[in-house]
């Protein structure tokens, strides 16, 4: 927590307590021990000016000084309750204000302590604590059993909207973590492709001076003798050189002859597979009889990357085969990818695609180790779903039908969103907001 934050809420604090007792002493003139409210009141402003002077401005706390910190604010707000009615006095609840400071930013078990220390303060303004501030002439008594259904509700709010806030919390970061890991993903994969454009273009830009080369490496060997001792070398120039252009020739040629920065369905589709043909499943992919139309898109590394996680996760499930097969109409374009494995849990079908939700076996097949890292923790699929979302996709995931057995995914595409144009962050943006 950023110490800063602290000293505002307290501030706040101070300045609504000190209103409170002034208001009730001067203003409704009920007798309150008004010079002990003040050195209490005194207390947390001294403490406030104390880490003010002692800490910069963007100082963060650790979690346990964070929490001696509100510690001190419910034993300083049970000091004034205790001077002012105790439970009686309906700013009891203002105990709960620490607790859900810390089940938002705190730990769960500094968390708990500091709600059972606020249970521990309820219980003892029960029984300990000055009269309520009331009328002297017409006093306030207040049945016994309705006192203890206020500490009881006390209690049940501290431990009940704590643990409610701490969920909703824990939720949120959980998310925000995923999203961040997501987006370094992105980055990698729009850098890789920017990588594949560089290449191209270094070829292009490599062959005129490498042709040069090749020809002034012909005349000089024929101007040598036969006999001359710099023939073998001249030769070896002009293979090595010769092999340069193969290179060059093999870089910049491009899958069923479109430009390089497109792709028609089948290349995309094949080359997030071919990573994953060597593990001893057979993957096969189908295509509807008539190629004619078929669907073109930009190399996008958010379909890329979305696609090459499912296609990798069909095979570390599938048995034998995984079944891929793409449809495209006018309207639309798909991609199913069926494995005849043991589909999916029951107990996750329902929240895959969540982050931190797995069903994947550590250590899979095909995975690097920051590969296998993220599916362990459930986020590979979270991933993959997100960014093909963001391409405009949407996701089905069944398990087949018996006799049949496995699981299906189907990616669908207005096909309009899958073939427009790609406009991507630069990577500098994608970072900052990684």
């Amino acid at each position: 927590m950023r110490l800063d934050t602290l000293i505002r809420l307290r501030w706040l604090a101070v300045c609504g307590q000190l209103a409170g007792v002034l208001v009730v002493h001067f203003g409704l003139e009920f007798e309150v021990p008004i010079w002990a409210c003040l050195v209490v009141i005194a207390l947390a402003a001294v403490l406030n000016v104390a880490l003010r002077v002692s800490f910069r401005q963007t100082q963060w706390l650790e979690p346990d000084r964070a929490a001696w910190l509100l510690t001190f604010d419910i034993a300083e707000l049970a000091a004034l309750l205790y001077l002012t009615g105790g439970l009686e006095n309906p700013f009891a609840f203002l105990l709960l204000g620490p607790v859900l400071i810390s089940a938002t930013a705190l730990p769960p078990r500094m968390t708990l302590l500091i709600g059972t220390f606020a249970m521990f303060c309820a219980t003892m303004l029960v029984f300990l604590h000055y009269d309520l501030p009331w009328d002297s002439e017409n006093p306030l008594e207040l049945p016994e059993i309705y006192m203890v259904g206020v500490w009881l509700s006390i209690l049940l709010a501290i431990g009940y909207i704590g643990v409610y806030t701490w969920q909703v919390a824990e939720e949120a970061r959980q998310l925000s973590d995923a999203l961040a890991a997501t987006e370094l993903v992105l980055a990698r994969e729009q850098h890789l492709s920017q990588l594949d454009g560089l290449a191209a273009a270094a070829a292009h830009e490599l062959g005129t001076p490498l042709s040069t080369i090749t020809v002034v490496i012909r005349e000089i060997e024929r101007a040598l003798e036969k006999d001359s001792p710099y023939a073998e070398d001249v030769k070896l120039l002009r293979e090595q050189a010769q092999r340069c252009r193969e290179i060059l020739a093999k870089i910049t040629e491009l899958p069923a002859g479109e430009p390089f920065d497109r792709l028609p369905l089948s290349a995309l589709i094949e080359e997030a597979v071919a990573p994953h043909r060597n593990f001893g499943v057979s993957i096969i992919v189908t295509y509807p009889p008539n190629r004619a139309g078929e669907s073109a898109a930009e190399r996008n590394p958010a379909i890329r990357y979305g696609l090459g996680n499912l296609i990798e996760n069909a095979v570390d499930f599938a048995h034998t085969r995984v079944e891929i097969a793409a449809q495209w109409t006018t309207e639309d374009v798909s991609i199913s990818i069926s494995d005849d494995g043991p589909g999916f849990a029951p107990e996750v079908v329902d929240r895959l695609g969540a982050p931190y939700v797995t069903h994947r076996r550590l250590g899979a097949r095909g995975s690097t180790a920051d590969e296998t890292a993220l599916f362990g923790l459930g986020l590979g699929f979270f991933i993959a779903k997100t960014l093909l979302e963001r391409s405009g996709a949407k996701l089905s995931l069944i398990n087949q039908a018996p006799p049949l057995h496995g699981a299906t995914i189907t990616v669908t595409w207005n096909r309009e969103d899958f073939e427009r144009p790609l406009v991507a962050p630069p990577l500098e943006a994608t970072a900052v907001a990684s």
